[in-house]
């Protein structure tokens, strides 16, 4: 049983979201330890630390990284000051009330603390439930992150320039994104497709998302990767949440990634994706198209069938190839290294 005064342990400020230039955040992203509660045993667990902005952190504990699992905690809070300070992610309501006092009222909450030292936690846990946990930051990278194209492979952006490209709707128009001095674009001035199409093919792709605290849903770090620029992959900070076909990975409206693969914001991601065209006998489509999807080495979508084109297509003609379209949806997205090879 924890004492929370009526002022909310979560509150922001709308000015700070708007102002703020957040671009570093020693605290966000994985982390993994031990957790004992009761006279339990100790139990492995790998956490995810979601930013909300302004010091704010929303915490999911699960029992590993890369499957998909149940939440067995999901905690909200701060990390300021030197100090994490982390309750149970309920709902203000009166059913939580155990009684009120002078200054505010009891709820019944595990409340878990610790101090922070050189990226490691170790506190307690008291009120609902009562224990300890240690835990250490951790980061997960790609194993194919900065993979070379090999022989025979189509490189669509090097980093050099944007000349593979152009802006969509607008024939024949340049592509507009910007590119960044380190090798990379960043989505600028609307959706952009190949000048050269596609049928099969196995597609590599690295990606970065925006650090965009006070967004949620579809409006944090979105974006899309077109195959033949009708079936799209999505691409959003989607980070420690369930997975789902409009989170990072998903393929809107036909398949949720089999395990939620995103990365925190600002580190640099793979798709591995190996695409199989649909196909067409005499006019009539006689095979759906199937996609395999790795993301950052774990395969999240495992020779799925599309069987149309997706939200957002260039067009619903499957039986001719089509380029590789990038998605603008109003976030500076960044992608780089970009090659395929054709089946």
């Amino acid at each position: 049983m924890m004492k929370l005064i009526a002022c909310s342990l979560l509150a922001t400020s709308l000015v700070a979201s708007m102002c703020a230039a957040e671009t570093v955040d020693p605290f966000m992203g994985d982390w993994q330890g031990r957790v004992t509660l009761g006279d339990g045993p100790p139990q492995d667990v790998a956490v995810h630390l979601i930013p909300r902005g302004g010091g704010n952190y929303e915490a999911r504990v699960v029992r590993a990284f890369n499957e998909r699992s149940p939440v067995l905690h999901r905690l909200q809070g701060r990390v300021a000051d030197g100090q994490l300070r982390l309750l149970d992610a309920i709902p203000f309501d009166p059913a939580h009330v155990l009684r009120a006092v002078e200054d505010g009222v009891v709820v019944q909450a595990a409340y878990w603390t610790s101090a922070v030292q050189n990226g490691a936690v170790e506190g307690t846990v008291a009120g609902r439930l009562q224990g300890t946990f240690v835990w250490r930051q951790s980061t997960r990278v790609s194993p194919t992150l900065g993979k070379e194209p090999p022989a025979g492979a189509v490189v669509l952006f090097d980093g050099s320039n944007l000349e593979a490209w152009k802006k969509v709707g607008d024939d024949g128009a340049r592509a507009g994104w910007k590119l960044l001095a380190d090798g990379s674009m960043e989505v600028k001035g609307g959706d952009i497709v190949t000048r050269r199409v596609f049928g099969d093919q196995q597609l590599h792709l690295e990606f970065k998302l925006p650090y965009m605290p006070y967004a949620s849903g579809q409006g944090r770090a979105n974006s899309g990767v077109y195959l033949q620029g009708r079936y799209e992959v999505q691409v959003l900070d989607s980070y420690g949440l369930e997975g789902e076909d409009n989170e990072c990975g998903g393929v809107y409206q036909v398949a949720k990634p089999l395990v939620n693969m995103c990365a925190p914001p600002l580190q640099w991601q793979t798709y591995d994706i190996t695409f199989r065209a649909a196909r067409f006998e005499d006019g009539h489509k006689v095979a759906n198209a199937r996609l395999t999807v790795i993301h950052n080495g774990v395969v999240i979508q495992d020779d799925i069938e599309l069987p149309k084109a997706t939200g957002g297509a260039i067009d619903p003609n499957e039986a001719v190839p089509g380029g590789l379209k990038l998605q603008d949806h109003g976030n500076p997205v960044q992608f780089r290294n970009i090659w395929l090879l054709e089946r």
